[in-house]
């Protein structure tokens, strides 16, 4: 008797542990982890005192304090922000993830939280690259982890000599090498690129080569963790602090965000 009524005991536990819809969300969270890139400036970038900088960390401290909650970054280079994710070691991932198909199969989307293009960043002194095509089979930068040169390359007409690089930092030292002649990724992330190099030794060509929705990263299952995100994120176009941080960090560099609005949202799992 004293057996089953442990069992019954332990089974009325789990019971109740599984009708709790919040078990696990960022929700019951004092303290969300964080993962951001710390190797993209204006984005993500980590000081060299280990503190981190950028618009993914602005919006990110706006998220936690919409949710009530303290912050704490982890940095996560291209190849990791899903593992983190998955693995735990990360409530949150904003490190310029483009919300896919195949992604979605893995893990679940807040927002997006912005909208931006694949453009191409090209040296200034280039002066006849008006388009994306004026680059056929010249030297672009692959990152490892990133999919940009794949939808480089499935342009009509379009190829490239792809130089593997295991981050936009040396991508950047290429270029300046005159190793490779070109970069292709969002917007955001070469404007903040440009930046980095006093705005003038490179320049966008405008290219608009797809359309890049990137979200925060979540796991799977907490639904309502993925909707306070969505309030949070409207809140932040709604009180014109998008407006602010875009200014902050990608003015002056060519970036064109005359248009800065709130985002058709994914929906949430």
């Amino acid at each position: 008797m004293r057996l089953l009524a442990a069992i019954v005991l332990v089974a009325g536990l789990v019971t109740a542990g599984c009708g709790d819809a919040r078990t696990g969300s960022i929700l019951d969270k004092e303290t969300l982890v964080v993962g951001v890139r710390p190797d993209l400036p204006s984005l993500g970038f980590r000081r060299p005192d280990g503190t981190f900088e950028g618009f993914d960390i602005d919006v990110a401290r706006y998220m936690a304090r919409q949710l009530g909650a303290d912050i704490r970054f982890v940095p996560v280079l291209a190849k990791d922000r899903i593992e983190v994710l998955r693995d735990g070691r990360a409530d949150l991932v904003l490190a310029t993830l483009s919300v896919t198909p195949d992604r979605k199969t893995q893990i679940a989307f807040a927002g997006p939280y912005y909208n931006s293009y694949q453009d191409v960043m090209v040296r200034s002194d280039e002066r006849d690259v008006d388009d994306v095509r004026d680059l056929k089979d010249r030297r672009f930068c692959a990152v490892e982890g990133a999919d940009p040169t794949t939808r480089l390359l499935a342009l009509h007409g379009m190829t490239a000599r792809l130089v593997p690089a295991k981050n936009y930092g040396e991508c950047m030292a290429m270029m300046r090498s005159r190793t490779i002649d070109a970069v292709t990724t969002n917007d955001v992330i070469l404007a903040g690129l440009i930046r980095s190099e006093g705005g003038r030794a490179n320049r966008l060509v405008n290219a608009r080569i797809s359309e890049q929705n990137t979200g925060i990263g979540i796991r799977r299952g907490d639904p309502d963790g993925c909707e306070a995100l969505n309030t949070a994120i409207t809140r932040m176009y709604q009180d014109r602090t998008a407006d602010a941080l875009f200014a902050k960090w990608f003015g002056g560099t060519g970036l064109d965000r005359a248009i800065v609005e709130v985002p058709q949202f994914e929906g949430c799992d």
